[in-house]
């Protein structure tokens, strides 16, 4: 065969150049269409199952407590306290399928600062969030917390009754059982606790109610991060009910002669007075004396009872009293 034949092999053109020419192209598309597009349909559904969790995914902020874990020394926890904390709590967002988080609660979320081998006083360190199952953490607000570190300290005190300012006409008794309480916290913070009271509460007559605890400190003011043993208390009524009582307003005797009241003052101006129902319907107020002398003085008051009748309160008055001259003789 000679070089010059034109039909040799190596006058052909590349394969790839007959898809430059439109209708070949053209033809070799539109070959086994069908199958083409099934193809095509099966591999976009594919992948919209596989990625259909992603694509659903949502995200949902939640206010998380922040605990603190202090295993310093291999004592465990509960050999150091920490207070101060700020913030308290931490702002998480997670991810995940909206069934999910609908039925998280902050509760469910763990964020934990761990101060195991801090020295004692302040510090900064940071939160790590553990994401429930099936959902992930997106962000937290802050990253960092700051706080102090303290020994923990324990003590006991008796327990103070707090009520509700009862009715008039009533002279409650209460008990509190048990009568003191052990309190545990950080050393700074236990030193400032001035006395444990109970939470006021409003008892009918012979019954009882269990009552928190509060810490306050010498300012009446409350206390946090103090954990009290036992937290809560019972507060029992003794008393059966109103007593026929009576408030009525006190009336000092006029001082003797050669004396002179320039300005009194009553604590309290009036006293509650138990007595006989048909007694207390006839009383109207009750007498007082004093013994009067000059200067400026606080005094008791000794009031004047019918039989029968017993004042609930003690009377004192202030008084400024002055000498006078007597008159001229007629």
């Amino acid at each position: 065969m000679s070089s010059g034949d034109s039909n040799s092999p190596l006058q052909e053109p590349p394969a790839w150049r007959r898809w430059l020419e439109p209708r070949y192209a053209w033809g070799r598309s539109i070959h086994n269409l069908g199958p083409k597009l099934l193809a095509v349909a099966v591999a976009v559904t594919l992948w919209f199952v596989a990625t259909a969790d992603r694509r659903a995914n949502v995200e949902q902020g939640y206010d998380v407590p922040i605990t603190v874990r202090d295993t310093t020394g291999g004592r465990g926890e509960g050999t150091r306290a920490t207070s101060d904390l700020n913030p308290s709590t931490v702002r998480v967002t997670l991810s995940g399928r909206p069934e999910r988080l609908r039925e998280l609660r902050s509760g469910n979320i763990e964020a934990i600062v761990d101060v195991t081998g801090a020295p004692e006083g302040s510090f900064t360190r940071p939160v790590v969030v553990s994401a429930p199952t099936a959902t992930q953490v997106s962000r937290k607000s802050p990253d960092t917390v700051q706080g102090f570190v303290d020994t923990q300290l324990t003590r006991t005190l008796p327990i103070v009754l707090s009520v509700v300012t009862p009715p008039e006409a009533s002279l409650p008794r209460y008990t509190v059982m048990p009568a003191e309480v052990r309190i545990t916290g950080p050393g700074r913070v236990i030193a400032r606790v001035a006395k444990m009271v109970t939470s006021p509460e409003s008892l009918g007559a012979a019954s009882e109610r269990e009552v928190p605890l509060i810490a306050l400190d010498d300012k009446g003011k409350p206390i946090e991060g103090v954990i009290s043993n036992p937290a809560t208390v019972t507060v029992r009524r003794l008393d059966t009910g109103e007593l026929p009582i009576k408030t009525l307003p006190v009336i000092l005797a006029a001082p003797p002669a050669g004396l002179r009241v320039t300005a009194r003052s009553l604590q309290p101006s009036t006293v509650r007075v138990v007595a006989a129902p048909d007694l207390l319907a006839r009383l109207r107020e009750i007498s007082g004396t004093v013994n009067y002398r000059p200067g400026i003085y606080t005094a008791p008051v000794q009031l004047d009872l019918p039989a029968g009748a017993q004042a609930l309160e003690n009377i004192t008055v202030s008084l400024s009293v002055e000498s006078v001259a007597p008159g001229p003789l007629p």
